[in-house]
C-alpha cells in the first residue's frame, strides 16, 4: 500500500516519539488492542517526519490521546458494532485529557496525515477486508473491486501496492 508504515523517526524527535508510543502502547494494551498500538506508532512516526511537525510543541500525553482519537475516527472506535469499542469521551477520560482538547488534537492529526474514514493506510488490519477503499482499483478508467478479479490480476495489483493483500493468498 504505502511507505507510511516504514517511516524512520528523525533524530530530533526520537525522545518525543518514544514518549508518545510508550503512552499509546500501554493504553492500547490495556483498553484497545495490538493493532491500534501499531497504527499509533506508525502515526507518531509519520507526524515526527512532518515539516513542521505538530509534535514539536505540546505534551506527549495530549498527542497520544489525539492520535488514538484520530485513529479511532478512521476505524469507528466509538461505534458499538465494532470491536474494540470505546466512546471518545471515555478515551479522553481514561487518558486524563479533556474531550475538547483530544478532539482538537485529533483534527490537527487528521489534517496532517490526510485521515478519513476507511483510509486504507490507516485501517486496522482486521478491518481491511471490509474496507471498500482498500480494494478499489482503476482499470481502463473504470473503478473495480479487485476482489472480483482473477487471481493473476490480484497478484499484479498487490505487487504494484494497489491492494493490501491477495485474498486467499499467502501474503495476507
Amino acid at each position: 500500500m504505502s511507505a507510511i508504515k516504514s517511516t524512520k523517526v528523525p533524530k530530533a524527535f526520537e525522545e518525543t516519539y518514544a514518549a508518545i508510543t510508550t503512552i499509546t502502547d500501554d493504553f492500547c494494551r490495556e483498553h484497545l488492542n495490538e493493532e491500534y498500538g501499531e497504527l499509533a506508532s506508525f502515526a507518531s512516526a509519520a507526524l515526527c517526519c512532518k515539516r513542521p511537525s505538530p509534535l514539536s510543541k505540546g505534551k506527549p500525553q495530549t498527542w497520544a490521546c489525539g492520535i488514538l482519537y484520530a485513529l479511532g475516527q478512521v476505524n469507528f472506535l466509538a461505534d458499538k458494532s465494532h470491536e474494540p469499542y470505546l466512546p471518545f469521551s471515555e478515551l479522553s477520560d481514561r487518558m486524563g485529557i479533556a474531550k475538547s482538547t483530544a478532539s482538537t488534537k485529533a483534527r490537527v492529526i487528521s489534517k496532517a496525515l490526510d485521515l478519513y474514514q476507511f483510509h486504507p493506510d490507516w485501517t486496522l488490519p482486521s478491518m481491511l477486508e471490509h474496507n471498500p477503499f482498500a480494494w478499489f482499483i482503476e482499470i481502463d478508467g473504470i473503478v473495480i473491486d479487485a476482489r472480483s478479479l482473477s487471481q493473476e490480476i490480484q497478484e499484479a495489483a498487490f505487487q504494484e501496492g494497489l491492494i493490501p493483500y491477495v485474498p486467499g493468498g499467502k501474503d495476507r
